[in-house]
């Protein structure tokens, strides 16, 4: 196994990290959530991602339910042979209230120290190795925000900070803060990127590279796009499906985000590449997802253990220059198809 660092931390991660967002919904049954969880880490992943959010879609009367999985699974295991990462809700002013603290949510100093306080409980542990920022709070100063981070992780209850669904004037301004009051700053941020959605390229690859920051990738099957599925004249099981009949104007705008003609054309392009190179399109997208030098870890998810085998197959994988330049050629074709 080939681990990789976070950022400038001592965390050594396996090349797949275990996305845990499913279990309690998709996932309901918790003895399948624990196979889940076996055959990764009996594959070499050890590295698992949660929030105090999940399950997905977020609902108030089970946020927290992932958590408390997670920390019944956790400690079937040695603590110290898991890389935990979990995540203080983002803020209520932005595009999401989450069904959390009553929907009153901010990244300042009470909501951050009661959020690691109810994680902590839920996953029955006394310390997370990368607690991170679900999203920004476009209000609370981010020298609050950093000053609580850097709180928890001088009490030992966190030992490395990340955001997620960040930009590249959010994550430099937390940096520059964290260099000047000398607080501990964001070692990754987590954030969508996948042959479908390649706006990472734009500007945060290079503020990666340059600061040595890590991203954690989720979504590399663009929400499952990229295995096919959705390409079918018949539609198995899917997220988006749901989403498609929701009431909510959230989800149905995130499913014709990810699902519609123009990512489904591009899919087609790559479902080829990867049948013409006789490999699983599902390991393909997540190769190519983490064939990037500042990528340590991407995230998979699964509602059952059989879908695991495509994605853990990525773990070793290195795509040639042949593949690479194919896919290449299709985002050329059709330029961010998930606008």
């Amino acid at each position: 196994m080939h681990y990789r660092y976070i950022g400038k931390t001592g965390l050594r991660v396996s090349p797949i990290c275990m996305g845990t967002m499913t279990f309690g919904t998709q996932t309901p049954d918790e003895k399948v959530a624990f196979e889940i969880m076996d055959k990764a880490y009996d594959a070499g992943v050890n590295f698992f991602d949660t929030a105090e959010l999940y399950p997905v879609p977020p609902n108030a009367k089970l946020a927290g339910l992932t958590e408390e999985i997670v920390g019944r699974w956790l400690k079937t295991k040695p603590r110290e042979s898991i890389i935990l990462a979990s995540k203080v809700a983002g803020a209520a002013s932005g595009w999401f209230v989450p069904p959390i603290r009553h929907g009153l949510t901010a990244i300042d100093s009470f909501h951050i120290e009661r959020a690691v306080e109810g994680s902590l409980k839920r996953l029955g542990t006394d310390y997370i190795d990368l607690y991170q920022m679900h999203w920004p709070d476009t209000v609370v100063p981010i020298e609050e925000s950093m000053k609580a981070f850097d709180r928890l992780v001088q009490s030992g209850k966190v030992r490395y900070i990340g955001t997620s669904n960040d930009t590249a004037y959010g994550m430099t301004k937390a940096l520059m803060t964290s260099e000047f009051q000398n607080y501990a700053r964001f070692e990754s941020i987590q954030n969508n990127f996948s042959l479908l959605n390649r706006r990472f390229l734009d500007e945060l690859a290079t503020l990666c590279e340059k600061e040595q920051v890590s991203l954690l990738p989720y979504s590399p099957l663009g929400g499952g796009v990229l295995s096919g599925k959705y390409n079918q004249a018949e539609i198995g099981e899917g997220r988006f499906m749901e989403y498609m009949q929701a009431n909510d104007k959230r989800q149905r705008f995130m499913a014709e985000r990810f699902v519609n003609d123009k990512t489904l054309i591009a899919t087609q392009k790559y479902l080829k590449i990867a049948y013409d190179a006789g490999v699983d399109p599902v390991t393909m997208a997540i190769a190519w997802s983490k064939q990037f030098d500042f990528v340590a870890s991407t995230i998979i998810g699964t509602r059952i253990p059989k879908q695991l085998d495509a994605s853990l197959a990525a773990m070793e994988l290195e795509l040639s220059s042949d593949i690479l330049e194919a896919c290449d050629k299709v985002h050329a074709e059709i330029l961010y198809p998930m606008g």
